[in-house]
């Protein structure tokens, strides 16, 4: 796939020549489609969970149910969207016109979400629901061809390190920065105003996202596209059988729901419990800040020990820290700031080493199989991420109301102790338990840099 021009833009930075290098603008022009899924996959998590609790008044356990019901839905329709791009033909390449068209759409149904008008607190759920459910179908149709990409972009295992580095970094800077201005901007403007403002915002964000990876993958070398033969049900149930494949996903999902359950608590842990609302931007910064400097750490870590042991090392700095802010509710601000930021660390090379790795899957079971299906294999994927991210909310909102929080429509209410507990419980030692948890299956992945470079 990969040709002489594209070796020859490498830098001297990237140290000796590989054949599969591509250059540094088309790493940085497919890393900027990140600033379309890095608010997406943060702004609701952060947001949305609050906004139905202490906005709209909606009682817990049906809000955990509408944040969760859209992303389920993508459960089903990612694989869909995987096995429609495998079989596109457009000249602009299978995946690229996917971005533009999806992306749009993506862009102006998130803007919706908040923007519900003053009406019965059924029909404002409805609202909701209604516009978080486009807004998902949208971005299955973006996000699947959008990860499929490397697979065919590259032969290379240590270029795709590469190219995911420049995805998680800028991954980061637009979670840090979409994460950490949405409060600032709903506390600015305040209300019900506050939230549809700042979902405006926030899909002008997307929509730059958007634009920027569709302009600057176009010069990407793109190998064809060869989609297995049988029907969908057939591909998934070959995909199934990857071993390695399923340890990875298995992995990432359980890190998923750690990571949403923890993002879900944010602004909660810093109203309820630091008694702060500005302790959710900080809150934030100190979770995702570390990654914008560890990132190309990270990477050239797993490049001197491998993926595996890399993943390993960062998912248990994500545990440690996780479970120290179990303290929150008892030290001082600053021990809660520091424990998150140790959690973010680990969280930096979380992001990195699975998006790496996933390609490579991919790529061998195209080698063996002869047939490319990265499209129905970046599906599955982002099926399983979709689910983890949507059941952290979800569960995260059970736990508040096992623990009586009490929902308003000012987020005024005076919560009991069970609830603060709750609280505490739910982003921290929840998220390091299932983080342990998923070890498990990582532990059992075997893929490494010769076989993939066989």
């Amino acid at each position: 796939m990969a040709t002489q021009e594209t070796a020859r833009g490498a830098t001297a930075g990237d140290g000796p020549v590989d054949p599969g290098a591509l250059p540094r603008g088309v790493r940085i022009g497919y890393g900027s489609g990140s600033v379309a899924t890095g608010a997406f996959g943060t702004v609701p998590g952060l947001m949305l969970l609050p906004f139905l609790t202490d906005s709209l008044g909606i009682a817990a356990v049906l809000a955990g149910v509408i944040v969760f019901l859209p992303k389920a839905w993508d459960v089903v329709l990612n694989p869909i969207a995987g096995r429609i791009s495998d079989r596109s033909t457009d000249p602009r390449g299978p995946r690229r016109p996917f971005l533009l068209r999806a992306g749009l759409v993506l862009a102006a149904s998130f803007a919706l979400i908040f923007a519900a008008p003053s009406m019965a607190t059924g029909l404002e759920a409805a609202w909701v629901l209604v516009c978080f459910l486009g807004c998902a179908s949208a971005y299955a149709f973006f996000q699947v061809p959008y990860v499929a990409m490397p697979a065919e972009m590259t032969t290379s295992y240590d270029e795709r390190t590469r190219l995911m580095t420049w995805r998680v970094a800028i991954l980061a800077l637009t979670i840090l920065v979409a994460g950490g201005t949405a409060p600032l901007i709903r506390d600015a403007v305040g209300g019900r105003d506050g939230y549809r403002v700042m979902g405006v915002v926030m899909a002008l964000i997307i929509l730059v996202g958007v634009v920027s990876s569709y302009v600057g993958t176009r010069r990407a070398p793109v190998g064809s596209v060869q989609p297995g033969a049988g029907s969908l049900r057939d591909q998934l149930r070959i995909v199934a059988t990857a071993r390695d494949f399923r340890l990875l996903l298995t992995t990432f999902v359980v890190q998923a729901l750690a990571t949403g359950a923890m993002l879900a608590g944010v602004d909660y842990l810093a109203e309820d419990v630091l008694d702060s609302t500005g302790a959710a931007t900080v809150l934030f910064l100190c979770f995702v800040g570390p990654a914008l400097l560890l990132t190309p750490a990270w990477s050239a870590l797993g490049q001197r020990i491998g993926k595996k042991r890399g993943y390993l090392a960062s998912s248990l700095f994500l545990a440690v820290g996780a479970a120290l802010a179990a303290f929150a509710d008892v030290a001082p601000a600053a021990v809660v700031f520091a424990a998150v930021g140790l959690a973010g660390v680990g969280y930096a090379g979380c992001q990195v080493f699975p998006m790496a790795m996933l390609p490579d899957a991919a790529a061998v079971d195209a080698r063996r199989t002869g047939s490319g299906r990265a499209g129905v294999y970046t599906g599955v994927w982002t099926a399983g991420e979709t689910l983890g991210l949507a059941l952290g909310p979800a569960v995260f909102a059970l736990v508040l109301a096992l623990g009586d929080y009490q929902s308003s429509t000012d987020g005024a209410a005076a919560q009991p102790g069970s609830a603060v507990t709750a609280i505490v419980l739910g982003f921290s030692l929840l998220p390091a338990l299932l983080v342990l948890v998923s070890l498990w299956w990582l532990a059992r992945y075997t893929l490494d840099a010769e076989e993939v470079d066989a």
